[in-house]
């Protein structure tokens, strides 16, 4: 049982709400919870259209003909620094929110999406250079930065048995935003319309959203100014191994969408239409199901659940490595399609996981109530935003390691047994930091912290 609740209702005096206890059930339900899924809502939306704008270069070379004189080599780099430039930028996006509140930099960041959507709808056309559409793709990058921001502030509203739900639902409805601008592709080629009006339905949008976070959403005061939990976060090792595990979720699921209308294109010799026809599956699928990873893992632990989903997606990758050894594209759909479910499945328990190792690490070090969840909070928001980044680079790897392997044997069956051999490492990482025993320690614990003995087992 909690105690009584001693915290005021939040003030949103100039939308900054200067107490907030989500770990207070009876605060929690009274008012924490209406005000934490009314700001989850929009910081979805935000997210979400972010998602669009960052993988929009992932529709665009579909659109990108022979008349626009690319290869595919070209296409693949041009989408690798893409990736690049949306991970990079995850650093200072999750800064920004303790800096300027989240509500306000979710404002900032929305309305930013308009720079690379217009410039964009400019250069957009035949004859453009390939040096001109990479630092236009640049530019789109920054919708990347979106999902670092939004994660780290959701994960301030929400009590720690919620994170894994909450985190999984706000991340996937962001990450469904990579299906849904595949899906709106799919019917501009198929209207036979160009990449304008796909950019042209985008930006208004970009400003319903803004508008919508700024009349919406709140700040919570508690989280500003906390720069100190970004230090401790990069020194702790549990920050840089999530990473490692996110880069086999996550950069596996943002990797994917943006090369899987590329691989079926130029191994299987898909025209842009039916490229589009299926494109689009796989991250839908992975988006949806995100929450749902969150969901297992808050319920059996986020360990077990990363675990096994390494061996299922080494298991769908050597079906893949089968089916385009053997060419054959029914084969190799299905099961790419599988695939993104399981990063999609994967990026919601690794998730689950970070909040919960950082409240065992309290705990270990004695901590109590209040307290123990106030250092858990405040280390896994700073290490979110530095896991999402390492992550998404993850996506950089998956496309310059097809780019590399088109050259090299003219299709991506190399690329995938590398993949293969990575989520066997990811399994054995997950396994032996997490799982092997009854009483893993943080590997940079001192003899004083180890005590007591903590199972991550739930983690």
């Amino acid at each position: 049982m909690t105690a009584p609740s001693t915290a005021p209702a939040p003030s949103r005096g100039g939308r900054w709400i200067q107490e907030w206890d989500p770990e207070d059930e009876t605060f929690w339900k009274e008012t924490g919870e209406k005000v934490a899924r009314r700001n989850l809502l929009f910081s979805v939306l935000s997210e979400h259209i972010g998602f669009s704008i960052w993988t929009m270069w992932s529709v665009m070379v579909l659109f990108m003909g022979p008349e626009y004189g690319l290869t595919p080599a070209d296409k693949f780099m041009l989408t690798s620094m893409v990736t690049l430039v949306g991970a990079v930028v995850r650093v200072p996006y999750t800064f920004a929110v303790a800096i300027f509140g989240g509500r306000n930099w979710t404002i900032v960041s929305a309305s930013l999406l308009l720079v690379p959507s217009v410039a964009a709808f400019a250069v957009m056309k035949p004859g453009t250079s390939f040096t001109t559409f990479l630092l236009v793709g640049l530019l789109a990058g920054i919708g990347g930065g979106n999902f670092a921001s939004s994660m780290t502030n959701i994960n301030a509203f929400f009590p720690l048995k919620k994170k894994g739900w909450a985190l999984g639902l706000n991340a996937g409805g962001g990450n469904i935003g990579v299906p849904v601008i595949q899906l709106v592709a799919l019917a501009i080629i198929g209207a036979n319309g160009g990449p304008r009006v796909l950019l042209g339905i985008y930006i208004p949008l970009i400003v319903v959203a803004a508008v919508l976070a700024a009349v919406y959403m709140d700040n919570i005061a508690s989280v500003k100014n906390d720069t100190g939990a970004a230090k401790d976060a990069a020194k702790d090792a549990h920050t840089w191994i999530m990473s490692f595990l996110y880069i086999g979720t996550f950069g596996s699921f943002i990797g994917y969408s943006f090369a899987f209308g590329q691989v079926l294109q130029n191994q299987f010799g898909r025209t842009p239409l039916q490229a589009a026809y299926v494109t689009f599956i796989g991250p839908l699928l992975g988006s949806l199901i995100r929450p749902v990873g969150g969901w297992l893992a808050d319920r059996y632990g986020g360990a077990r659940i990363t675990l096994w989903n390494f061996v299922a997606m080494a298991g769908a990758t050597g079906v893949i490595v089968v089916a385009s050894t053997q060419k054959s594209l029914p084969l190799f759909t299905i099961a790419f399609i599988a695939l993104f479910v399981l990063t999609g499945l994967g990026n919601g328990s690794t998730y689950k996981m970070i909040p919960g190792i950082f409240q065992a690490k309290a705990v270990a070090k004695g901590l109590e109530g209040e307290a123990a969840a106030s250092y858990g909070r405040r280390l896994s928001g700073a290490s979110m935003g530095l896991i999402g980044a390492v992550g998404a680079l993850g996506g950089v790897g998956i496309n310059l390691a097809f780019r590399q392997s088109f050259l090299s044997y003219g299709s991506g069956t190399g690329a995938f047994v590398a993949f293969l051999a990575f989520y066997a490492l990811c399994f054995l990482v997950t396994w032996a930091v997490y799982l092997r025993g009854p009483a893993t320690q943080p590997r940079t614990a001192t003899a004083a912290e180890a005590k007591p003995q903590l199972s991550y087992v739930e983690v």
